[in-house]
């Protein structure tokens, strides 16, 4: 028997958002104007139709294949039929935002197909609307994401509060802010820190943990080798060594009534003592190293000194 053929990878492409986010605009553009395909086949398939169309013909052209999809269709089968005829070389995919996330990975997909990125649009415009209404969804296409685009961003958008809140459930993600014209925004890129990061030693106010978690998580370098100190909860994953734990807080996030548990891993051998949600106040140097939440490097925490605290005034970390 001779050998196995590899099989290549076959990179996919999902962009998400609800109706009239912003994702043909894009996937044109991509497409189009950026020639992002080379001329390599590839097969565009789309789950929902929106004002916005796509050129077939030309796209064909330039060996862009589009095939519509209904959910009824969106199984293991059909996907490989697909495969079969256009033997794509890269697939994009323009998911629509009313279906669970599940439905497409569930499936069993062609061999080599492989999603190595997903973007998440935002309408910033009704983005509230659709948080008090359609909550669940909404956070599942912002927690899954790589990207997230806010578009048709004016002066009223909430840039800093949107940023905030997403960093809660999702700490990989690139966030950016688009102006109407399409330009993106980058003015609010650098967080008003209420400590001196220039400072060897940070010490944290209670109501300062939200921020510095967020610059931390975007900033990682500027904070490596500086000494910090702060009051928070215990979590101790049942997956963690004994020398492992995870002090944090649990923080609002965009959607109300909604929270998450926020922190950095933390390494001591202090930590085999300590009990789940117990506060404490720690002490210990910054430090980086590969997330695989982060797909890669993320602070970690090489505690020095722990003591046991009082619960924080307000327990929750608010980022509004």
């Amino acid at each position: 028997m001779g050998p196995t053929k590899e099989v290549e990878e076959i990179p996919v492409y999902m962009f998400m958002g609800f109706l009239e986010s912003g994702k043909t605009t894009f996937a044109n553009e991509t497409l189009i104007d950026r020639g992002f395909t080379e001329g390599e086949p590839t097969l565009l398939l789309v789950c929902e139709e929106g004002i916005e169309e796509y050129d077939e013909e030309y796209l064909k052209s330039q060996n862009i294949f589009v095939e519509y999809l209904e959910e009824s269709n969106l199984n293991t089968e059909y996907l490989l039929d697909l495969q079969d005829k256009y033997k794509p070389t890269r697939v994009m995919i323009e998911y629509n935002g009313t279906w669970k996330m599940d439905k497409l990975f569930s499936i069993r997909v062609p061999k080599g197909w492989t999603i190595v990125q997903v973007i998440t649009f935002v309408d910033a415009s009704t983005f509230d609307v659709y948080v008090a209404n359609m909550k669940a969804m909404m956070m599942e296409q912002l927690s899954s994401a790589d990207m997230i685009i806010f578009n048709r961003c004016d002066e009223n958008t909430k840039r800093a509060e949107y940023r905030r809140s997403i960093r809660a459930v999702n700490r990989r993600a690139q966030v950016i802010f688009e102006n109407k014209d399409g330009a993106a925004d980058v003015g609010d890129e650098e967080l008003d820190l209420p400590y001196e990061i220039d400072k060897p030693s940070i010490t944290l106010e209670d109501e300062d943990y939200g921020i510095f978690y967020i610059d931390a998580c975007d900033n990682p370098d500027k904070y490596v080798g500086k000494q910090i100190t702060f009051k928070a909860m215990v979590h101790k994953p049942k997956s963690y060594k004994a020398n492992e734990f995870v002090p944090g807080r649990f923080a609002m996030t965009c959607c109300a009534e909604d929270v998450a548990f926020i922190g950095f891993k933390c390494y001591s051998d202090l930590a085999k003592h300590l009990k789940d949600r117990q506060w404490v106040t720690v002490t210990g140097t910054i430090d980086k190293e590969f997330y695989p939440e982060f797909e890669g490097e993320g602070p970690v925490i090489r505690a020095t000194k722990i003591e046991p605290a009082k619960p924080a005034e307000e327990e929750l970390v608010y980022f509004n």
